[in-house]
């Protein structure tokens, strides 16, 4: 996960507090020595406590697949072997994407979104589309120019019902069709073991297919 580091138009710099809270991660900033929850990106303790950082949109994804469709892109990891065979498919039965959205979280199960390889969705009222496959995946809002779109995977190729238009999954672009050159915003998502989500979104509840619209 990925979160916007600035507080009131300052940037702040952060560090890792060495310490775990319900199981994860904690930083702290280094101009009040709060210390923060990673997967809230909040304050749990100190001056700061209870502020709350932006949380950005940002994918998982294999180094070998970021690298096909980013090929000049550069990494800074101490063991660049480990990291280039990073292998999803160890965990991938017991994890979710999580997106939250005003007061509204769901937790999307990886292999239910992998298997329908896109699922539309919504959440607090906001139409959403996931797509995974193999070892990414894309969250975006579905939603062009006022309509609503409705996605579908037909051999490989992603597909919107309304229009017939194709688009490209890593980038959120329609590449053919009436909507070519157009673009769907990306939204916030994390990921995360199960267990872990729903401890810190204990009121989320979990995606099955006949919730979808």
């Amino acid at each position: 996960m990925v979160h916007d580091r600035r507080i009131d138009d300052q940037s702040q710099l952060f560090g890792n507090a060495g310490t775990l809270y319900m199981n994860a991660m904690t930083w702290y900033d280094h101009e009040t020595h709060s210390i923060w929850s990673q997967p809230w990106g909040r304050a749990i303790r100190g001056p700061l406590l209870g502020v709350e950082l932006f949380l950005l949109p940002s994918q998982l994804s294999s180094w070998a697949s970021w690298r096909a469709e980013h090929p000049h892109t550069l990494v800074a990891v101490n063991d660049i072997e480990r990291f280039s065979h990073f292998p999803p498919q160890r965990f991938r039965a017991n994890f979710v994407i999580g997106l939250v959205l005003g007061d509204t979280a769901r937790a999307y199960p990886y292999e239910t979104v992998a298997t329908a390889v896109v699922v539309n969705d919504e959440l607090d009222g906001v139409p959403v589309m996931i797509w995974a496959a193999d070892d990414s995946f894309y969250a975006y809002l579905r939603q062009v120019g006022g309509q609503t779109l409705t996605f579908r995977s037909e051999n490989g190729v992603l597909l919107d019902n309304e229009t017939g238009s194709t688009w490209y999954p890593a980038r959120g672009l329609a590449v053919d069709g009436p909507r070519r050159g157009q673009g769907l915003q990306p939204i916030p998502s994390l990921t995360a073991f199960d267990w872990a989500w729903f401890d810190f979104y204990p009121d989320s509840d979990l995606y099955a297919p006949e919730m979808g619209p």
